[in-house]
């Protein structure tokens, strides 16, 4: 495990109300929220944890601007297929547009200051921000991963920390998606041919052997 805290993030994957709550994009297309809910609570427990040992905090947010100039077509014909048109008014607002209601971090896990919010047109958390720059910079070399979802956002931020030399810790029961058969399946490839996406793990374990 961690020996150094100092040289270890957490970063929260996209705890967004849209993610999380009621009426938000994948609520839209999964129609449920059963897939999300019981890994709250362990967020939590990793967020907590963090801030009492003053591990580095980051947290993502995927959002859009107003005008979609920054959404691909291809991106927004796919939400369309999905049955939730990124862009397109819910109950909080437009589907992951920054600055409406839903874009925001779910209030359990709402950042203080401090802490990191990056906003990321994309699906994972450094092709479209600084977030390898500030890593480097504070000479971080390992990351505690845990968000929504598996198979989208939490993956392709694992695959891309990986390529660029970062040592990551999956934390499977704080990750989830809508489809537990993709949940599973996300979860077994990190610990294929040795670890090749890093360690699978747990909360219990991250905050019993950091």
């Amino acid at each position: 495990m961690i020996k150094k805290t100092k040289k270890a993030a957490l970063i929260m994957i996209d705890f967004q109300r849209d993610f999380c709550e009621a009426g938000g994009y994948a609520y839209k297309f999964s129609g449920n929220l059963n897939w999300v809910k019981p890994i709250l609570p362990k967020a939590k427990q990793l967020l907590d944890f963090a801030r009492k040992n003053k591990i580095l905090v980051v947290h993502t947010r995927e959002g859009y601007k107003p005008n979609l100039s920054d959404c691909d077509s291809f991106r927004l014909a796919r939400s369309k297929k999905a049955g939730a048109q990124i862009g397109s008014k819910g109950p909080m607002g437009r589907l992951l547009i920054r600055g409406e209601f839903g874009q925001e971090i779910i209030d359990s896990l709402k950042p203080i200051k401090g802490e990191l919010i990056l906003d990321k047109p994309s699906y994972g958390a450094f092709s479209t921000t600084n977030l390898k720059t500030i890593l480097r910079k504070k000479k971080i070399t390992r990351l505690i991963l845990c968000g929504v979802t598996a198979d989208v956002c939490v993956h392709t931020t694992l695959r891309e920390a990986t390529d660029l030399g970062f040592y990551c810790y999956y934390v499977k029961d704080a990750i989830s998606c809508p489809d537990k058969n993709l949940r599973k399946a996300c979860e077994k490839m990190v610990s294929v041919e040795g670890g090749i996406w890093g360690q699978l793990t747990t909360t219990k374990t991250i905050v019993k052997n950091l």
